[in-house]
């Protein structure tokens, strides 16, 4: 998969070190992966993964102290970062329209 806006993540994680392992594993396994489907994202990640509206994809990052938001668009097997912050910062968002 492409992904697009990986910088989201780099700055994130210069300002919480802690996540930089996770989000780098994260980041490893999905640009070698090929999605045609949710289905294909849930046997990858099984639990650690929840589906919004508009083909967003909620990723719980570094043991659930992290959120990452991803749209996915299959057909052309790209992965944009829509939002990434500590689990108190989702609390406060829309993941629907974020």
């Amino acid at each position: 998969m492409q992904i697009i806006a990986k910088r989201k993540l780099r700055e994130f994680w210069t300002i919480h070190n802690q996540a930089e392992a996770p989000l780098k594993a994260w980041y490893a396994l999905v640009v070698k992966a090929d999605w045609s489907s949710p289905q294909d994202v849930k046997d990858e990640f099984g639990n650690t993964v929840d589906f919004v509206a508009d083909n967003r994809i909620i990723f719980d990052i570094g043991g659930n102290k992290f959120r990452l938001i991803v749209h996915v668009t299959y057909r052309f097997k790209r992965v944009l970062i829509k939002f990434v912050g500590t689990h108190e910062e989702y609390n406060r968002i829309k993941p629907e329209t974020v």
